[in-house]
Parts: structure tokens; sequence; C-alpha cells
């Protein structure tokens, strides 16, 4: 009997770690952006695919012409032009300015803003404000956030989200040889959409992917051919939009 409790005690204690981490995996991350917002609350819950490995993302508001409202969320590496590893000046990683244009050119194209050195990218001194930017969430995460102002009946909720290393047959290391931004976003950005009708309000929203953005974000067209992307595909299993009443 002592045999065969030491031999499962490894066992027991192995399920039981594994057993731990599924639990603290299959816990979402909150987020709040934009408390002080005036127009209707949203709570954007994306639960994270195979994958997901700490993926850049932008959330926005656009209205159904396609016209830029406001950003709900946006990574702040990108939302303030900083990177943890953009600076290896002294033979070791540590926070930096830097541009990504690949990482989210969907969403930097469609805001609008160029900055000094001509491309559409906040930077330390024209950052995004406070109040739409936070971390890069490591999991599946709930967003709660808000509208600038009441008004807007109908508008879209857009999302793009990219996964940089992520080659694949198609999307492979020397594919651009000569484009150093390509390599630093791989399979390009995944653009998801979904329409809301405050007249006709749904108890919940799935955000579809449209299309991919440009691979070294050169442009901010949408690109709707998803036939080379794989990975990049699972980063995301699925991405709801749910309203908060009152709206």
């Amino acid at each position: 009997m002592k045999k065969t409790l030491v031999l499962l005690l490894p066992l027991l204690l192995t399920l039981s770690c594994i057993n731990t981490r599924m639990q603290v995996e299959e816990s979402p991350e909150n987020l709040t952006s934009n408390p002080m917002g005036k127009g209707p609350s949203l709570k954007i819950e994306m639960t994270r695919g195979e994958g997901h490995n700490h993926p850049l993302m932008a959330i926005w508001v656009e209205k159904p012409d396609g016209t830029f409202v406001q950003t709900l969320y946006v990574a702040e590496s990108i939302g303030k032009g900083v990177f943890q590893h953009g600076d290896a000046s002294r033979g070791f990683w540590q926070p930096g300015e830097i541009q990504r244009p690949a990482a989210l050119p969907y969403w930097s194209h469609k805001r609008g803003i160029k900055n000094g050195d001509g491309l559409y990218l906040p930077t330390p001194t024209s950052p995004v404000p406070d109040a739409y930017t936070g971390p890069t969430p490591g999991q599946s995460f709930v967003l709660n956030t808000k509208l600038d102002e009441p008004g807007l009946m109908k508008f879209n909720i857009l999302f793009e989200i990219n996964q940089t290393w992520d080659w694949n047959e198609y999307w492979t290391n020397n594919k651009f040889p000569d484009d150093e931004e390509y390599k630093t976003s791989c399979q390009p950005a995944l653009v998801y959409s979904v329409s809301i009708d405050l007249d006709n309000p749904q108890e919940a929203y799935e955000m579809k992917a449209i299309g991919r953005s440009h691979h070294s974000g050169a442009n901010g067209d949408l690109f709707t051919d998803l036939e080379t992307l794989t990975t990049a595909l699972h980063i995301a299993e699925n991405v709801m939009v749910r309203l908060q009443e009152p709206f």
C-alpha cells in the first residue's frame, strides 16, 4: 500500500499542477478603458486560441461608412511608442522608443494621425491618451469600456490583432528579404468587425474576421484574402461584444 502511494504521489501532484494551470488560464484578465466616457458602455470578451502568445492589439469604433470615431483600447507599447525590448544599445534589451508600422497598420491608418517621421504611429511626444491604453493581455480578457460621447446609435466595433514572428509556409522569413518591417510581423495583422445598432440591440455580438492588414504596414488597406493565414487565425478563439445597459 505504501509503495502504491509513493508511486501515485508524483502523478497526483502533476495532475494537480495541470488542473491549477488550466484554472488560471481559464480566468480572463479584467481590463478597463475610458471609464469617464459618457457614451454607451461595452464589454468586449476575447477568448484566446492556441496561437496566442502576447499579441499586440487595438480596438476602436467606426461609423457605418467607415469613418474613424475613437480608439477604445490599444496596447500601450504601440499607443506610447515605447517597447519593453526597444533598445539594445547597451548590449541587452531595455525599454526604448521604437516604431513598428507593420504591427497594427489598419488601426493606425484609420486613426489618421501622422508623426514627425511621416508614419501613422503614436510616439512618446504624441501618445494615445492613458484612458485608452493598457498592457498587452497575456491571456483571455474582458474589456469594460465606453464610447466618449452619447448619440451614436449605429456603429462598428473593430479589432486588429498581430502575433510577432509567426512564420508559416507562405509568410516565410525570406519572403521579403529587403523589408525589415515585414520581419517584425510575418503573418499580417488580422482584422475583426461587428456592427451595432442600438435601436435593435442584441444580447451579444460575435466579431468576425473581415480581412488582413498590409504585411509591412506600408498602407492602411484591408486585404480580404485570408487563405494564406494559419496560426494567425487562431490567436483569438472568439471575440464577443456585449452592451451594458443603459445605452
